[in-house]
């Protein structure tokens, strides 16, 4: 009797416990924070893949707590219309890049001119030490998670040239400050998306882009570009944001936002080490194509390249501090960090 009381004890409390154990879980569910993150990148583009990465991630680390649902190709919000989408809470975190409006991010302007740079890490590393250095008043009205910047954009032509004096007189992709190197060197820019410059090279439209050789194999374009100049002299990045709706993230319990910060800075590695991928692949992507050509130039070429870069560079600072934002001591700080961190 007593054995039959004890057994009917157990299975009680083990139904309690199941029970109780369910229900946690369930309130655990229903209790999950849910974001939805907007990203312009294509499903399979690898940056937009890392993006999807990083979601998971979030969820991983937080046990479930926090649950994103992803959004590439522009789904949620146009590349152009990202970053307020993410002020409004459209979308909850977005990410694209800043020159799609150009004017509004005044100060950070200075990634995207012709530094220099010798790889996508040094360059996302560079806006991620500028943005904690100047913390810029334009990004105020949301939460950054990580900044980053693609590889050096390089001139890439159809012809094989042996300087940038050889594009005098050709039409090259190139718009804003892109345009301003390809003046330098008496190029004619020539404005285009870039869904519609491999039709514009294949009908002879343009001669060339400036780009970084990622896009060689991500948009195919070393299928008709057939000469890539290496002269970094001249060599621009572009800035991408990934940022989160403020309201939102201020709502996140304070571990939630630790865990995030932590992983933020993980990406911004990651980011940049793929950008640098990006462009071996390119590169590998126009070894196996007939007729590809690398023209890599002299240090003294590269010294000229710079001189010429530097009105483009003065352009900036007057600008800037025309908005009483301190325009020269921004150019001065990524120059440094630049001879700093090669």
């Amino acid at each position: 009797m007593k054995r039959d009381i004890f057994i009917n004890f157990l299975v009680v409390v083990f139904i309690v416990s199941t029970i109780f154990i369910l229900s946690s879980a369930l309130n655990a569910q229903e209790k999950a924070l849910k974001l939805r993150y907007s990203n312009f990148f294509p499903p399979a583009h690898a940056n937009s893949k890392l993006s999807e990465e990083w979601c998971k991630e979030v969820e991983k680390r937080t046990n479930g707590r926090v649950a994103i649902t992803y959004y590439p190709g522009s789904t949620l919000a146009p590349a152009p219309q990202a970053y307020d989408a993410a002020v409004k809470g459209i979308a909850d975190m977005s990410t694209t890049l800043f020159a799609y409006n150009t004017g509004r991010f005044p100060l950070l302007e200075v990634i995207d001119h012709p530094l220099g740079y010798s790889s996508g890490l040094q360059a996302t590393r560079l806006i991620n030490a500028f943005y904690k250095k100047f913390k810029p008043k334009e990004l105020d009205d949301t939460k950054v998670m990580y900044l980053h910047a693609h590889g050096p954009g390089l001139i890439q032509t159809k012809k094989k040239i042996s300087q940038l004096e050889d594009i005098k007189g050709l039409r090259i992709k190139g718009t804003g400050i892109n345009a301003k190197i390809i003046q330098a060197f008496g190029g004619v820019p020539v404005t285009m998306p870039m869904g519609e410059t491999y039709d514009a090279l294949q009908k002879g439209l343009a001669d060339g882009i400036i780009l970084p050789v990622e896009a060689l194999k991500g948009w195919k374009f070393g299928e008709l570009v057939k000469c890539t100049l290496r002269n970094y002299g001249i060599a621009y990045s572009v800035g991408f944001y990934v940022v989160m709706n403020k309201e939102k993230w201020n709502s996140l319990p304070p571990d939630i936002q630790q865990i995030i910060e932590k992983l933020n800075e993980e990406y911004i590695e990651k980011q940049g080490r793929l950008w640098d991928q990006l462009d071996k692949d390119g590169l590998e992507f126009v070894k196996g194509l007939k007729g590809h050509v690398t023209v890599d130039v002299t240090k003294e070429a590269e010294a000229e390249a710079r001189e010429k870069m530097k009105p483009i560079l003065n352009d900036y600072v007057q600008m800037a501090n025309a908005k009483g934002l301190p325009g020269e001591e921004a150019l001065k700080f990524c120059l440094d960090w630049l001879r700093v961190h090669p």
